[in-house]
C-alpha cells in the first residue's frame, strides 16, 4: 500500500480523488470504509471523521444512521464531498477544519467515536500526539477512536522491500507537491500515554495497512 504516498498528488484535484484512490488500493478501500463503519456507526451514534477528504468515510457512517461531522483542510475536496447524497437515515456536515482545531469546535465527552483514515501519516508524531490527546477529550466515556492508514510490515524482508517500492514513488511525488506521507510506525504508546485503552491492531494487504481501534475507559 506504499503506493499511498500518490494521495498528495490527488488531492490536488479532487474531483479525481476517489477514482485514484480506488485504483491505488486496487479496489479495496470501500472494505477499510465498511469495516470502520461497522465498528463506530449505529443509529445517532456522533462521529467525527478527521481529515475525511470527499466524504466516502463519513457517507459509510451516515448510511448506517449516524450523525457525522467530516472535517478537512482542503476546500477542494469538501466540496466534492458536499455534492454526494447522503445515503440512509444518517446526517453529515462537512466543515472546513483542522484537526489540531477540534478543541475548539467539539466540546469534551461530545462525541461517541473519532475516525481518521488516511490523515494520521500526514502529521508529525507531535501532533499525532496532541490529536489524540483532543480526541480522547472530546469522547464520552466507552468512546471509540478508530485510525485506518498505511503501516510498515513488520517482518524485516516485507519492510525492506516496501521501502525499496516506496522511496522511488516518495521522490517523485515530493517533486510534485513538495509534500509526501510517512508509513504510521507503533502507536500503541500514544494512545496510551492519551488514555486509551483496549487498544487493537488489525493488519491488512500484506501487512502494509493497519486499522487501529481503542476505547476510552469508562461506560458510555
Amino acid at each position: 500500500m506504499s503506493s499511498f504516498v500518490w494521495m498528495k498528488v490527488l488531492e490536488s484535484t479532487p474531483d479525481r480523488y476517489d477514482l485514484g484512490i480506488r485504483m491505488l488500493s486496487r479496489g479495496r478501500i470501500d472494505e477499510v470504509y465498511e469495516r470502520i463503519a461497522t465498528l463506530v456507526a449505529a443509529p445517532g451514534k456522533r462521529i467525527l471523521d478527521i481529515g475525511c477528504g470527499t466524504g466516502a468515510l463519513s457517507l459509510a457512517c451516515a448510511a448506517r444512521g449516524a450523525a457525522v461531522t467530516g472535517i478537512d483542510i482542503n476546500a477542494g475536496m469538501l466540496e466534492v464531498a458536499r455534492s454526494k447524497p447522503v445515503p440512509g437515515q444518517g446526517s453529515v456536515a462537512f466543515l472546513e477544519l483542522g484537526a489540531a482545531e477540534i478543541g475548539d469546535r467539539f466540546a469534551e465527552t461530545s462525541l461517541d467515536a473519532v475516525v481518521a483514515c488516511l490523515t494520521m501519516s500526514e502529521l508529525s508524531p507531535q501532533e499525532q500526539s496532541y490529536v489524540l490527546r483532543l480526541a480522547h477529550a472530546r469522547l464520552v466515556p466507552g468512546g471509540m477512536i478508530v485510525i485506518a492508514d498505511e503501516t510498515l510490515p513488520q517482518s524485516s524482508l516485507s519492510r525492506l522491500a516496501h521501502w525499496l517500492w516506496r522511496l522511488p514513488l516518495v521522490a517523485l511525488t515530493y517533486l510534485l507537491t513538495q509534500t509526501t506521507t510517512q508509513p504510521l510506525r507503533d502507536l500503541r504508546p500514544q494512545l496510551q500515554a492519551a488514555g486509551f485503552t483496549d487498544i487493537i491492531e488489525e493488519r491488512m494487504w500484506s501487512d502494509s495497512f493497519v486499522i487501529i481501534h481503542a476505547l476510552k475507559e469508562g461506560s458510555s
